[in-house]
């Protein structure tokens, strides 16, 4: 498949996307754990249908450590028995975040006041912008049908 638009090649597209990278690169500060971080960007890039995404996150995840048996089972996380509660908690407001649409009133107070159990202030805002990054970058993507594959390590370091 090839991309409809060459968004590398773009002024406004390259000027979007480097925002956009940057404000993701302020969650390296956080105190949210990379590995969730990670869960979450797949995740959300799998229900969205982006496979560029999803290969990215998939081997960014393998380079920090994320083991096949993990990343195999996040579409299926709710029967899982490899993730921690906090991860779990993560992983279901990562899918009522990214499917507002399929669910009248968005994201439910449950699913806030457990999240809220397992994470602090600083980390629910961590995983709030780690959930909206990753649902604009798999938009941006499916639009334009980057293909997947296409990502290399370190293409937006």
């Amino acid at each position: 498949m090839e991309a409809r638009l060459n968004l590398f090649a773009s002024p406004v597209a390259a000027k979007f996307t480097k925002h956009i990278v940057a404000a993701g690169r302020s969650l390296a500060d956080s105190t949210l754990p990379t590995a969730t971080q990670e869960l979450v960007k797949l995740r959300a890039s799998q229900i969205n249908g982006c496979g560029f995404c999803t290969d990215m996150h998939t081997k960014d995840a393998t380079a920090e450590g994320e083991t096949s048996v993990r990343l195999n089972l996040v579409a299926a996380w709710r029967e899982a028995t490899v993730f921690t509660d906090a991860e779990r908690a993560a992983l279901e407001l990562t899918e009522q975040g990214t499917r507002i649409a399929d669910a009248a009133g968005g994201v439910t107070d449950e699913c806030w006041a457990n999240a809220a159990k397992y994470y602090d202030e600083e980390q629910l805002a961590a995983l709030v912008c780690c959930i909206s990054i990753i649902n604009a970058f798999n938009r941006g993507n499916v639009i334009v049908q980057q293909p997947a594959g296409a990502y290399r390590p370190g293409q937006f370091a």
